[in-house]
């Protein structure tokens, strides 16, 4: 690929998407404090509540130019069609998903799920490939599996209140709060086979401004890494996020942000392409070479 030159003396403008929650904090405590500024980078910062599909439609559309994405969801779009790259991995730990059933619901066990509806925030989206994880290692028959769109986390627990689907899956200290005030109830955790969150980019603004790019990816890790090491952070992400300090001290324990260092992501993705194909999510056309269509 050739690379557009970036100037120190040029403003490069990005739009960059995550979600409204805790492990996005090194990006809001960067754009607070003018990292980003600082290496003449306007990086506008939008809350994506739809997850991963949201962002994957944004990338599509160039309402996004980067995305902090989950890596189950991106790898499938990517290897599917879109004109993506992952140019880092962000959460190098695997994300703690929440089972969450409706609160006043006859359902005591994983098992009771078969069959029943599942909310999805959007096709392709983390929690909708992950109900498919779960499917899968509970034995179930995944073609017979059915599933509600309902947008973001609020539509979820609505689905689940209003009886419009019986399952919901989603990141479990997010959920914490409505989980406490019986607005659903937690019936089991997964754990992603894979690292959560990776950084991607449009094809065409990876040619343009790649060197740009891995400037903006060393500077949010770094913040990730003093924001990990912080003895206050427990305190600060429990105020901002509205998550109990003992919640936000296990989670911390639990997550760990990439190393600056390790820039390459492709170490961490044989066993995510292995699980799509093996939950028949991808074809293996689609997974042939698939290396190079994401990565640089």
């Amino acid at each position: 690929m050739k690379n557009k030159s970036f100037s120190p003396l040029d403003k490069l403008r990005l739009k960059v998407g995550g979600v409204p929650e805790h492990f996005n904090l090194p990006w809001r405590l960067a754009i607070e404090e003018g990292l980003f500024r600082a290496e003449n980078i306007a990086l506008h910062w939008s809350d994506m509540s739809g997850g991963t599909g949201q962002m994957i439609k944004g990338l599509e559309s160039g309402s996004l130019d980067v995305a902090v994405v989950l890596t189950e969801g991106i790898t499938k779009a990517i290897l599917q069609g879109l004109e993506a790259t992952i140019l880092r991995v962000y959460v190098a730990s695997p994300l703690c998903w929440g089972i969450h059933v409706p609160y006043h619901s006859s359902i005591k066990s994983i098992s009771d799920l078969q069959g029943r509806p599942f909310a999805i925030s959007r096709e392709a989206s983390g929690s909708h490939l992950m109900a498919y994880v779960l499917g899968s290692e509970n034995g179930w028959d995944l073609r017979k599996m059915k599933f509600e769109v309902v947008g973001d986390i609020y539509g979820g627990l609505w689905a689940l209140e209003n009886d419009e689907a019986q399952a919901f899956l989603w990141e479990k200290y997010t959920t914490n709060p409505y989980v406490e005030q019986k607005k659903c109830r937690r019936i089991g955790e997964i754990m992603t086979p894979w690292s959560s969150f990776v950084i991607a980019a449009r094809n065409e603004v990876v040619q343009n401004v790649l060197p740009a790019l891995n400037k903006m990816c060393d500077l949010v890790m770094n913040r990730a890494k003093l924001l990990k090491n912080n003895q206050r952070s427990p305190e600060i992400i429990s105020w901002r996020y509205n998550i109990d300090l003992y919640q936000v001290k296990q989670w911390l324990n639990q997550t760990e942000w990439a190393d600056v260092a390790k820039k390459s992501p492709k170490d961490n993705h044989k066993n995510v392409v292995s699980y799509l194909l093996d939950l028949e999510l991808i074809n293996q056309s689609e997974a042939k070479d698939w290396k190079e269509k994401l990565f640089i």
